[in-house]
């Protein structure tokens, strides 16, 4: 069974820029030290990414915040992260979930059965998202999210988004 770990979306503009927190901030050592327990090949690594219009879009009207642009600072991976990524492995996403990494996964997972970890930002917008796309489309595959390793908008809604996807059984602790 090959173990495959999932990074969301650990970009400047969510650790420390326009929408950034301590809890952000806080999981940064944590993260970095799970992805060295990975071997590269098996790590994917997501970045949201939108473009200059983002206010103009159904997301940035109900969050009219501008981040994550591609191309500016805000937008780009930690770069202690960025170091353990092979570029193939980056996925740019336009929303929440990305049909890209789940379509990608399932075909990795027909070559040879995976587990799947995920771990970033925010667990209770774009992780939840992912892992329940993951979970719908592999629902045989054993999904884990590490606590640890993840933050939320705010410490409740991110306890909220666990308990979530601990309903729909993906593990969580």
């Amino acid at each position: 069974m090959r173990k495959v770990l999932v990074v969301v979306d650990m970009q400047k503009d969510f650790i420390d820029g326009s929408l950034g927190t301590k809890e952000a901030q806080a999981i940064v050592s944590p993260v970095i030290e799970k992805m060295k327990s990975y071997q590269v090949s098996d790590i994917y690594v997501t970045r949201d990414t939108h473009g200059e219009n983002y206010l103009e879009t159904a997301e940035g009207k109900k969050l009219p915040v501008v981040h994550c642009v591609k191309g500016t600072e805000g937008w780009k991976l930690h770069p202690e992260i960025e170091a353990f990524v092979e570029p193939s492995h980056i996925i740019d996403k336009p929303t929440f979930g990305s049909l890209q990494l789940m379509e990608l996964l399932q075909q990795e997972n027909e070559k040879e059965p995976l587990e799947i970890e995920l771990v970033g930002l925010c667990t209770d917008i774009c992780v939840v998202s992912n892992g329940l796309l993951l979970k719908a489309a592999m629902p045989e595959v054993t999904i884990q999210v590490d606590p640890s390793c993840c933050a939320g908008v705010t410490p409740s809604s991110h306890q909220a988004a666990l308990l979530t996807m601990s309903m729909c059984q993906i593990e969580t602790e």
